[in-house]
């Protein structure tokens, strides 16, 4: 490798790297709206993008910026039919609870953690709510949201056990590289 590459290669590491947390909150929205239910329309999809959204701002909030957070919102917005800017505005409402919030998130650990996560993304679905709410003049059913809310508790454990994974074996090996 010249020296031109190599002065380059850190600069195109710390891109890709800085890439992986989006990824991972895009993935995650686009499996949990993929049209295809084995529950019927009974039960509304988890927040699956919102899991890597919370993780990342934790352990890597240098990774997870406002503008990932919008942008996976706004995937969701578009993948899940709700209307424009609920999820957006939802996720960065949430991204900016977990940042200002963040000292008090990390020190979680075990249910601690879930119940964490819990309130980011309560916060999140009561957000979305109440932009429903104003957006469509009454008061939306409460259940499905309350649904909604368990769903996305429910897989916060294997959506953070999948990103932690993808943390470590993707950006702590391209860490020690620059």
């Amino acid at each position: 490798m010249g020296t031109t590459e190599k002065l380059h290669a850190p600069a195109v590491l710390r891109f890709l790297t800085a890439l992986v947390p989006l990824l991972c909150g895009l993935v995650g929205v686009f499996i949990a709206n993929i049209p295809i239910s084995f529950v019927s329309v009974v039960v509304p999809p988890p927040l699956l993008g919102l899991a890597p959204v919370y993780f990342w701002c934790l352990v890597r909030p240098d990774l997870m910026t406002p503008a990932a957070a919008f942008t996976i919102g706004m995937l969701e917005d578009v993948m899940s039919g709700a209307p424009p800017g609920v999820w957006t505005l939802a996720f960065v409402l949430s991204y900016a609870l977990v940042a200002r919030q963040r000292e008090s998130f990390a020190g979680l650990g075990g249910l601690g953690a879930v119940l964490g996560f819990a309130a980011c993304a309560f916060a999140a679905i009561t957000a979305a709510y109440a932009i429903v709410g104003v957006y469509y003049g009454r008061v939306p059913p409460l259940g499905p949201m309350v649904v909604q809310l368990a769903m996305t508790v429910a897989f916060y454990v294997p959506a953070t056990y999948l990103v932690s994974t993808i943390h470590h074996r993707v950006i702590g090996p391209l860490r020690s590289d620059f």
